[in-house]
């Protein structure tokens, strides 16, 4: 009797969640490709401009925190689709902005600006709790590493293609307005597209065959044989603590080359809208390969060495040392090739270690706990996406972007130390003798 062919079908979802998430990130993006003409519309110093990049940090992270838990809880599907619809009108809705700010704040367009990147940054947080708990539920053990980096790739590409689709759209429209409305009709349709292809598990998928889906779940352990754990527990884990300290580190050089390294090269080299779509492209250009080597790395590792600590630890570590020594140099070099390849490498390196600490979360705590520990990991990490664009924007007005890079650098640094401390080979579990029904509900 032949042997039943696996049906494959959990790339197609991968595929689609990195589609999702790709658009999560141009549309958060795209601000910083209108910087100029917003500054100059409604007379944004640095600092006042940074701020405004900021606000998207206030609601990512509530949001990040808040779409883990609600996918342990009502399911993967809904969050995912409430949070793309509200994301896309938001971004509709940020082409006024300013005028939302003066009609409803004393005439202050910073604050209109506030409350709406503030909600959109709600949105868009819950992303890459939900893309973990994605892959928790429909990658195989063995897959999980290569998985993880096919999502997380959405974060290098995103940001590669937010160049040329939003300058393309400023250049083709004349008008900054216009690129938020085209961008967030075009998340509404793509939302529309993911409803139709996704299930929150393998399980309920009627494209999903036997062999399939005793692929994905030969290796894992039974969800309703584990508990769901309280959010405390989180915090009990050293491991779990520094690696979302480690985290920041990820999204702080991220968010840096995000909201300022479109307006820093405009300012430094005088490069216009007609240059800078692919000029900013370059500094993405090796994360898009080196965010896929870093899984398969930290997958061979693993399976090589069976050492949790040599695949995440000691490979963290060492990558993040030279992510620092690429930003510290960037004051001391003049020419603009010469800066933009020391951004293009030291991206490279910072993304290279993505995959390790989303594969952290998932070596330690019981798939029931995934979303929210998922959430709590990315709700502490993004304090960097408040933090990177306000004191990148208080640096440059104050001090210039040269000071901005060493900042860049200091937290590389500190990073690096924070990953030597994980125990990924401990992992989580309910506390010994626990009633049964306590374990079931997470105490």
């Amino acid at each position: 009797m032949p042997t039943l062919q696996d049906s494959r079908y959990r790339y197609r979802i991968f595929a689609m969640v990195f589609f999702i998430a790709l658009i999560n990130y141009v549309d958060r993006g795209a601000l910083s490709f209108a910087a100029n003409d917003i500054a100059n519309e409604f007379h944004f110093n640095k600092a006042q401009l940074g701020a405004v990049l900021g606000y998207f940090g206030f609601g990512y992270l509530f949001g990040s925190l808040c779409g883990g838990f609600l996918a342990d809880r009502v399911g993967t599907k809904k969050v995912w689709l409430m949070a793309g619809a509200l994301w896309s009108l938001l971004e509709i809705a940020t082409a006024w902005a300013g005028e939302v700010g003066v009609a409803l704040f004393g005439g202050s367009a910073i604050m209109g600006f506030a409350a709406l990147r503030i909600l959109f940054g709600f949105s868009e947080g819950p992303a890459y709790a939900l893309m973990n708990k994605t892959i928790a539920h429909w990658a195989p053990q063995k897959e999980r590493g290569f998985s993880l980096s096919i999502g997380l790739l959405s974060t290098q590409i995103g940001s590669l293609l937010t160049a040329p689709l939003a300058v393309g759209l400023l250049l083709l429209t004349d008008d900054w307005r216009s690129m938020f409305i085209l961008l967030g009709l075009f998340s509404l349709l793509a939302i529309g597209l993911f409803a139709r292809v996704f299930t929150d598990s393998p399980h309920q998928h009627p494209k999903v065959n036997q062999a399939e889906l005793a692929a994905i779940t030969g290796d894992q352990v039974t969800e309703s044989a584990q508990p769901r754990l309280p959010w405390w527990r989180f915090f009990s884990s050293r491991t779990l603590v520094f690696n979302a300290l480690g985290y920041f580190s990820f999204l702080y050089v991220t968010f840096v080359l995000v909201t300022w390294s479109p307006k820093y090269l405009q300012d430094t080299f005088n490069y216009d809208l007609h240059s800078l779509w692919y000029v900013a492209m370059i500094p993405w250009s090796g994360a898009c390969f080196t965010v896929l080597l870093g899984g398969k790395i930290a997958d061979t590792l693993l399976k090589r060495t069976r050492n949790l600590r040599l695949a995440r630890n000691l490979f963290a570590a060492v990558t993040l040392l030279l992510t620092a020594g690429c930003f510290v140099l960037i004051p001391f070099m003049h020419s603009p090739a010469a800066i933009i390849a020391l951004m293009t490498l030291g991206n490279a390196l910072n993304a290279l270690v993505n995959n390790v600490y989303w594969s952290v979360v998932i070596d330690v705590t019981p798939r029931p706990s995934v979303g929210a520990y998922s959430g709590m990991t990315l709700a502490i990490a993004n304090l960097a996406s408040i933090l990177a664009p306000t004191l990148s924007g208080w640096l440059a007005q104050h001090h210039g972007y040269n000071a901005m890079f060493f900042a860049t650098a200091a937290v590389s640094f500190c990073s690096m130390f924070c990953m030597t401390l994980l125990q990924p080979e401990k992992k989580l579990h309910a506390p010994a003798g626990a009633p049964a029904w306590k374990k079931r509900v997470a105490s």
